[in-house]
């Protein structure tokens, strides 16, 4: 059955600052308190972690992960702006949801097939007057 799913980008240039990947990292951070735990419990590479760390860094005017070099002391979380951005992101998103859930947006999926054809049908026009 088709769905109507919301993916959230914030961006900065052609950089993605925040969205649903960079969110559900920091996330990880913040409860592993480290960007390799995080990394590890995603199923990601540290090098891919830390690239997003990075560009979200980059993007935002202050540090979203703060980092402590060093291997027994070393570790990784978020910054006051990062737990910001999070919380805010998170609700920005939870509006979305019920704004789409609200305003019977879910009719666009009466329009939508159930998966797509194996090929471009010859006749595409499709009636809606009512």
């Amino acid at each position: 059955m088709p769905t109507i799913k919301l993916k959230l980008q914030v961006m900065c240039g052609d950089s993605i600052a925040i969205g649903p990947g960079k969110a559900e990292l920091l996330d990880h951070i913040k409860i592993s308190g480290s960007i390799a735990g995080a990394a590890r419990n995603m199923g990601m590479s540290y090098r891919r972690a830390w690239q997003l760390v990075d560009v979200m860094n980059r993007c935002w005017q202050g540090r979203v992960v703060e980092t402590v070099p060093g291997r027994a002391s070393g570790g990784a979380q978020l910054s006051e702006l990062g737990t910001t951005i999070l919380f805010r992101y998170r609700a920005l998103q939870h509006s979305l949801d019920t704004c789409a859930a609200q305003n019977d947006w879910h009719d666009l999926t009466t329009l939508i097939r159930d998966k797509p054809l194996d090929y471009q049908p010859a006749d595409t026009s499709v009636s809606l007057a009512e």
